[in-house]
């Protein structure tokens, strides 16, 4: 039954011509799929219409043709022949009584037009501002291609409206959207009376949500997603500007969908940024318009959303990123189960799939992405199988993961832990400067298994094969985890690097041991990802004093997939860190390391106390072994299967370890299916020749 302090979360809101049930906010988001996964995308959209959310809009559709971002995979809409694919989406939107909305971009400056050859279009003729840096420029807009450009809009809201959609969004948030580029000093440039002072350049705007009002607008209604500040001072679309443009335009849009400056700003990680952050930049706004707001948070707490509402600071609750960590998130409120909400853990790993192009993932649900594909729905497991009980050995992520899947199915589960703890690595990783929402990956399956009669978890419980042979289950499943390395083997090194006697070499585990290296320490960082960064964190807290090498150009490489790497680089130069890029180790020294440029070769040495050599993984498949040396005897003990899978078989992220557990415990006692794909997928269709 649901807690009466959430009963305002569920109160039905008018947005122009149609009502949503509740507050509850799917606002535009990525997902990796776009044109290219037209029904992956539409079931996992209609996966969050069964999970009870009120309005559930597409990520960013691509409204013309002279616009567009690839190498991103977003979707598209430039013709008649796009509407069946968007119609399928907003078919499974509305099948619990969700409004579906669709979000109308046209990048302008952000658009390279990379596919389509187009010079681009925008206010005023600037670089294309890409992540790229793609050395294209576009040119301005003349005043009868913003004509065009409005005509443009116009086709698009009626083929959205013909594709089923009942909200539009108008994308000018980010730095993404045009309507942003007309509103900014920083982008709009021009002298005629579509720049200038705030009334001009909210001119374009203003006539595009006029003529689609008039196009569309008595059945669909029209949202406008602006940024709250651009965060570049009075040159840009500042905050109190902001409030100018809403206060002189209140009625302009049936909703006001407001998102704080750049992508990075808007969706940073828990990392840098704590639930509700942007609540300081919309406090006030709703004094301004009588239009209903939403706002974004990246909220997981009932509490904090009730609180946002009551409050009169949002009237709608928007959420990407828990969305997608839970679908069922309203269902579990309404039916008062708050202790059931897979919260987001703010990783970011969701927005590595738009960033790489690739279908996306989650970390707290690995079904995110996988609903049309692989037919894995967040809240419902396939039947069990012909054997009834499984071994879990290891309590991390994946095993975790596992063992909640496989009781869910049916089995009767056993889990081993050496350590006296569960959580393998989130466990340890948790602790580090900013990863504490991160254990929520943990928690949750720590409760949820807790309440299972079916499952059994046995810490300082280490196990060697003949402790298996002797147990007599029927499946045994290994996830022991990884174990960094000390001697330097990954990208640079595909062999042991040079290390002295008597150098002082530590790994990641060291340090999450509590190993407390001093002086001066040297971070050797051929991973790329959070770690090397988190740990000069640490060591600078701890009164070392910190020089990061790594041969990437970048600290920490691969978080400008989670949006974080600028944050990074700042917060370790504040910090002190002796930052060093596009250099590599070549050599160990008791009291330095040699250091080579990765261009030219040329050497140079770095006073080193000590060393921390985050590069590889090494899987901990001991146990794996052992078994798979007995084979011939499994029939006789009983064992069916014997399975790794995991950090154990193959480091990676944590979302990659939650993935591969889920995995496991859908596939156990499945069909050979030999040598067919274990997923769906759609291809191009043909043309006539």
């Amino acid at each position: 039954m649901r807690d009466p302090r959430y009963d305002i979360l569920f109160e039905p809101m008018k947005i122009g011509p149609v009502t949503a049930k509740n507050r509850f906010y799917q606002v535009p988001h990525c997902n990796g799929g776009g044109y290219r996964d037209p029904s992956a995308a539409a079931e996992m959209r209609g996966i969050k219409a069964q999970g009870g959310w009120g309005v559930i809009f597409t990520e960013q559709c691509e409204m013309h043709h002279t616009s567009e971002i690839t190498p991103f995979i977003e979707l598209r809409l430039w013709e008649d022949k796009d509407i069946p694919q968007l119609r399928r989406m907003s078919e499974k939107m509305k099948t619990h009584g969700a409004l579906a909305g669709i979000q109308l971009a046209y990048s302008g400056i952000n658009g390279p037009n990379l596919y389509t050859k187009e010079v681009p279009l925008a206010p005023s003729a600037l670089p294309i501002r890409t992540f790229t840096n793609d050395p294209v420029q576009a040119r301005a807009l003349s005043k009868a291609e913003i004509k065009d450009l409005r005509r443009w809009f116009v086709n698009a809201a009626k083929r959205s409206k013909e594709a089923g959609f009942d909200l539009i969004c108008l994308y000018g948030a980010h730095g993404f959207g045009i309507f942003q580029h007309f509103l900014s000093r920083a982008t709009n440039q021009r002298s005629d009376e579509y720049g200038g002072s705030l009334e001009n350049r909210s001119r374009f705007v203003n006539e595009v949500i006029a003529d689609m009002r008039d196009a569309v607008g008595d059945t669909m209604g029209i949202t406008l997603r602006v940024s709250l500040d651009e965060t570049i001072g009075e040159l840009g679309f500042s905050n109190a500007e902001v409030r100018d443009f809403i206060e002189m335009n209140k009625d302009l849009p049936d909703l006001w969908d407001l998102a704080q400056g750049t992508w990075e700003d808007c969706s940073g990680p828990s990392r840098f940024k704590e639930e509700a952050a942007q609540e300081q930049l919309v406090r006030g706004i709703h004094e301004l318009t009588d239009k209903p707001i939403v706002g974004v948070g990246r909220f997981t707490s009932p509490d904090v959303m009730a609180k946002m509402v009551k409050s009169g600071t949002l009237d709608f609750i928007g959420c990407a990123r828990p969305s997608i960590a839970d679908p069922f998130l309203p269902k579990k409120v309404e039916e008062g189960r708050i202790e059931d909400i897979r919260e987001c853990i703010g990783c970011n790993i969701c927005i590595t799939g738009d960033m790489t192009m690739s279908i996306s993932r989650c970390t707290q649900n690995p079904t995110f992405m996988e609903e049309w594909r692989k037919g894995w729905h967040p809240e419902k497991m396939n039947t069990k199988g012909d054997s009834d009980n499984v071994l879990i050995i290891g309590s991390g992520p994946a095993g975790l993961e596992a063992a909640w899947a496989l009781c869910r199915r049916g089995y009767d589960v056993a889990v081993a832990e050496a350590r006296d703890v569960i959580g393998g690595r989130v466990t340890r990783e948790r602790l580090l400067p900013g990863l504490s929402a991160w254990g929520r990956v943990v928690d949750y399956r720590d409760y949820q298994l807790s309440q299972r009669p079916d499952v059994e978890i046995y810490r300082e419980s280490p196990l060697t094969a003949e402790d298996v042979m002797e147990f007599g289950f029927q499946n045994v499943a290994i996830a022991t985890g990884a174990t960094w390395r000390r001697d330097g083997v990954s990208r640079q090194h595909v062999v042991p690097m040079p290390i002295a006697e008597g150098a002082k070499v530590y790994t990641p585990d060291d340090l999450m041991d509590g190993t407390v290296p001093g002086g001066n320490v040297v971070i050797y960082d051929d991973d790329h990802y959070y770690m090397g960064g988190v740990l000069a964190e640490l060591l600078v807290k701890q009164g070392a004093k910190v020089t990061l090498i790594t041969p990437s150009a970048f600290v920490s490489d691969w978080t400008n997939n989670t949006l974080e790497q600028a944050t990074i680089h700042a917060r370790l130069d504040e910090m002190g860190v002796d930052i060093v890029l596009n250099r590599g180790v070549t050599e160990i020294k008791a009291d330095h390391v040699v250091s080579n440029c990765v261009y030219t070769g040329k050497t140079r040495s770095y006073e080193a106390d000590a060393v921390v050599m985050v590069a590889s993984r090494e899987g901990n498949d001991g146990l794996y072994q052992d078994l798979l040396a007995r084979e011939d005897d499994w029939a006789d003990a009983g064992i069916r299967s014997v399975k790794l899978f995991g950090d154990a078989e193959a480091a990676g992220p944590i979302a990659w370890a939650t993935y591969a557990g889920h995995r496991y415990a859908r596939e156990l006692d499945g069909e050979d299916i030999g040598d067919d794909l274990p997923f769906r997928r759609e291809i191009t269709e043909l043309a006539a020749e």
